[in-house]
């Protein structure tokens, strides 16, 4: 039961902090306000409005008893003596027909209270009020013998004029205490969305330079740390490719010494076969260049994305690739030089492997979808998350690596996920391999 009730308030509540903290602020101010206003309304008005009205109603009928005995001399004089000491406008009305239309308001408290209490001292057909005829003067017609006895009297008389006052103190300052909590509320959760933001930034691989830490002291020490994190980890990602850009280079001085030793062999087939062989390490030293470039730091700009696959066919420059672009405009904010890696090296594995190869590019609600699919062997799909795996070499059917040392599809995967997409293999429709890049807007 208690399980049920929780996931229901999830789903109700806000999502955002802001509006949680709001609703801790504002839902106790908000609660106090209307219990307080019940009370006062309940035990106050009501009660104040209740004994009013009962003394205005004895005053009727002491003036309808008085009317029915009283000469015209003695109702005359009576009628002046209300007028001027209790602002009292009485008309005695001899031939009038009584009204048979209710002037009454049903949700109104001051008239149920004035019906409830005519009726108990006149009867149900022997009263008639109004309480809307006139802004601030009620009518009240009463029957007396043979004549219609009119009263019109303030309003003031039955409906206390400090509720209006009293409603407006209640709201003003409550309006004026949560715009200041509104504020204040602001202030506090703009550096933890701050520090949200820098961290999406650099979760995806943006440099983040310009973070500063700020807000109470525990949101200020979190995101210091979160500095300092950010700081180690860059320190540790440039010496990881610094040393392999060093070592890659340093290794192609002693290659390229051999190449001209081996040029001058007479033993011609040696020679070839070992050339065979430097030729290999140095498309490995390629690749080892190729995963340190992933690890430096670029900046991210705006990218019109039909425009950069256009520009990958151009280069690409073979009549086996087949673009199919979306017809709305897609821009996307990402490390250009990166993605171009990324996807040169997927577009070579597929051409590599297949006859033709065709790149699909949608556009969803927040992500930006690729699908690369060739018609080539394909790869088992138990071997789908191991082909990801750097220097991971496939001897089945399919090698993904026959060409390099396994780093393509890891370098790939790298650049995707610092982005904050995802890349998927599967089946293809042409039946070889089909890859799936998502990446957010």
């Amino acid at each position: 039961m208690f399980s049920g009730s929780n996931n229901f308030l999830k789903k109700i509540l806000p999502k955002r902090l802001f509006y949680r903290s709001l609703i801790i602020v504002a839902a106790p101010t908000i609660i106090l306000q209307i219990i307080i206003t019940v009370v006062f309304f309940d035990s106050i008005w009501i009660k104040s409005n209740k004994g009013l009205t009962r003394s205005l109603v004895g005053e009727l009928k002491t003036l309808s008893d008085i009317y029915s005995v009283a000469d015209q001399k003695q109702s005359s004089y009576l009628t002046e003596q209300y007028k001027l000491n209790f602002d009292y406008v009485i008309n005695v009305l001899k031939k009038e027909k009584f009204p048979t239309v209710s002037g009454e308001r049903k949700y109104s408290p001051m008239d149920r209270s004035l019906r409830r209490e005519l009726k108990s001292v006149f009867g149900n057909s022997n009263y008639w009020f109004n309480t809307t005829k006139y802004e601030d003067v009620v009518e009240i017609k009463v029957k007396s013998s043979d004549s219609t006895i009119q009263v019109l009297f303030p309003r003031e008389r039955i409906a206390p004029s400090s509720v209006r006052l009293f409603i407006l103190w209640i709201i003003l300052p409550s309006l004026l205490l949560m715009s200041i909590a509104i504020v204040f509320l602001k202030n506090q959760t703009r550096p933890i969305v701050n520090l949200a933001k820098a961290a999406e930034r650099f979760g995806k691989g943006d440099y983040v330079s310009e973070f500063r830490p700020s807000g109470a002291s525990e949101i200020r020490k979190a995101a210091y740390e979160f500095d300092r994190m950010a700081k180690r980890i860059n320190r540790h990602l440039n010496q990881r490719s610094e040393m392999l850009s060093g070592i890659s280079h340093d290794l192609r001085t002693p290659l390229t010494r051999l190449k001209l030793q081996l040029a001058m062999l007479n033993q011609k087939e040696i020679a070839k076969n070992m050339s065979r062989d430097i030729d290999e390490m140095e498309r490995m030293l390629n690749d080892y260049l190729q995963f340190a470039k992933t690890q430096v730091q670029e900046n991210s700009e705006t990218i019109d994305v039909n425009k950069f696959f256009e520009k990958i066919m151009l280069e690409t420059n073979s009549d086996k690739l087949h673009l199919i672009l979306s017809k709305k405009n897609i821009i996307l904010v990402a490390r250009k030089n990166a993605l171009k890696r990324c996807f040169d090296n997927l577009v070579q594995n597929g051409l590599t492997y297949g006859e033709n190869v065709y790149i699909k590019v949608i556009k969803t609600n927040n992500w930006l979808t690729v699908f690369i699919d060739d018609d080539g062997k394909g790869i088992p799909s138990n071997e789908y998350q191991n082909v990801f795996k750097p220097f991971y070499r496939l001897d089945k059917s399919r090698s993904l690596n026959k060409s390099g040392i396994g780093l393509g599809l890891a370098i790939s995967e790298d650049i995707i996920k610092s982005h904050g997409g995802s890349i998927q293999l599967n089946k293809s429709e042409y039946n070889g391999l089909q890859i799936k890049v998502s990446l957010p807007f």
